[in-house]
């Protein structure tokens, strides 16, 4: 095989120009001379050399390029610094005012801060003192708890009464009447505590709101002032890709102030709100501990006057029971003797039934219904009637001793109630009412 390069000649496809498609087949090339080879394998390839006219060509054109090149970079070069120049001018201009406007937008972002700054330490002193509200009523509240415990107590100490002792009086509905208006004021304090609570809670928003904007205030000065101190010759300045593109949440110098305007202008609201909050917690807190002072001279008056009427149905009872005692030893006597007459009977009914019993063993015609037969029938059945009467007699004393006993226990129940009772409307109700809190604790103080 040549030991020459071979180079690839174009080859010209007859049946593409004339739109035949045909299928590609490779020609071998037909190779002449004392170097030449021929074959498959170098099918395709130029084994001819260049000429000596593409020879000059080939240099002609390296040494038109080669000018080109030299004259475009010398062009470049003039305008390159040209335009250095120019740029370094307007570079300083801009950077210039840049810094300036940034220590104008200092004064504004320092202006709005210290704005914020005074309203936020006013919204703050005043929800401290709508908090010292707020803890007044939590107390006035609590404080209600003890007049609805006893309240609750003495309804519940009054319910254990028996008997007909377990009236609905006069101390029972001013009670329920404590009860109705401890309830009512809880209602009442309740709804202004939850007032308050909202109000604090608004003020701590507004002020939340005041702080998040005064905090992003000061980052914002901050990182102004920051970039207010770069210059060239820092060494923490550096490349930030896509720094310059406008972001889309970005806001405007209109928009900005009146964002902050209206932060503290809602601020300001919110205060008045809480003053006027303040003085109605006042009012509120002192009508509610009067009525439930009044409330408790009412109920105390009613308790007085129930045990005294009490007191008086206790004795009428201990004289009725005194008479009742006396007629139940009477009776018990009587009954003891008719159950000895009772008794007397056994032996007599016994003889009748026994003689009876034997007769009845006669044998044959000796059982015979004879007048000694008939008169102990007679006989048995006389004495049954006797012990029956005397039965019955036994059980009408008996009877009678009953409702007697009955009547002595239903005496001793009631005087027994009168005195519980009395118990509880005096030793439990009205000393426990001893334990009332002040109008002062009821105040929140």
């Amino acid at each position: 095989m040549s030991a020459q390069v071979l180079v690839s000649r174009p080859r010209f496809d007859t049946h593409a120009m004339s739109g035949e498609q045909h299928p590609k087949t490779n020609e071998v090339a037909v190779n002449t001379g004392m170097f030449s080879s021929s074959g498959v394998a170098t099918a395709g390839y130029r084994t001819a050399k260049y000429t000596t006219e593409e020879w000059f060509q080939n240099n002609q054109s390296k040494y038109f390029q080669a000018f080109a090149d030299r004259d475009n970079a010398e062009n470049i070069r003039h305008q390159s610094k040209k335009m250095s120049s120019e740029t370094e001018a307007t570079t300083m201009r801009t950077q210039s005012d840049s810094t300036k406007k940034l220590g104008e937008r200092l004064q504004d972002i320092f202006f709005w801060k210290s704005e914020l700054q005074r309203e936020i330490e006013d919204l703050t002193s005043e929800t401290d003192l709508l908090l010292g509200q707020k803890t007044r009523l939590e107390k006035a509240l609590d404080a209600t708890e003890i007049p609805q415990a006893i309240a609750t107590d003495n309804l519940q100490c009054r319910e254990r009464r028996v008997g007909s002792d377990l009236v609905k009086d006069s101390v029972e509905v001013e009670l329920l009447n404590e009860l109705d208006l401890i309830q009512s004021i809880q209602e009442l304090l309740k709804r202004t505590l939850d007032q308050a609570i909202n109000q604090i809670r608004s003020n701590r928003e507004a002020k939340q709101t005041l702080e998040l904007d005064w905090s992003d205030k000061y980052e914002a000065y901050n990182i102004d002032d920051k970039c207010g101190r770069y210059s060239n010759q820092s060494t923490d300045i550096q490349y930030h890709m896509n720094s310059a593109k406008f972001q889309d949440h970005i806001s405007h110098p209109e928009s900005w102030t009146e964002f902050t305007r209206q932060n503290i202008s809602n601020a300001v609201r919110e205060r008045l709100t809480s003053i006027d909050l303040r003085g109605l917690i006042d009012k509120v807190i002192q009508d509610t501990a009067d009525d439930l002072r009044d409330q408790c001279a009412a109920v105390d008056r009613a308790l007085a006057k129930r045990c005294e009427e009490m007191n008086t149905a206790k004795v009428k009872m201990e004289q009725h029971l005194d008479s009742i005692l006396n007629q139940i030893g009477a009776q018990e006597k009587n009954i003891a003797a008719l159950h000895q007459a009772i008794r007397d009977k056994e032996a007599p009914m016994k003889v009748a039934q026994t003689r009876l019993y034997d007769r009845s063993f006669r044998p044959n015609m000796e059982l015979c219904r004879d007048h000694v037969q008939l008169r102990l029938v007679n006989e048995a059945g006389e004495i049954t009637e006797s012990i029956e009467s005397l039965q019955r007699k036994y059980e009408e004393a008996k009877q009678s001793l009953s409702n007697m006993e009955d009547t002595r226990m239903m005496l001793e129940k009631e005087i027994s109630n009168k005195l519980h009772s009395l118990f509880i409307d005096r030793e439990k109700c009205m000393t426990h009412r001893t334990r009332y809190p002040t109008v002062i604790r009821l105040t929140g103080y």
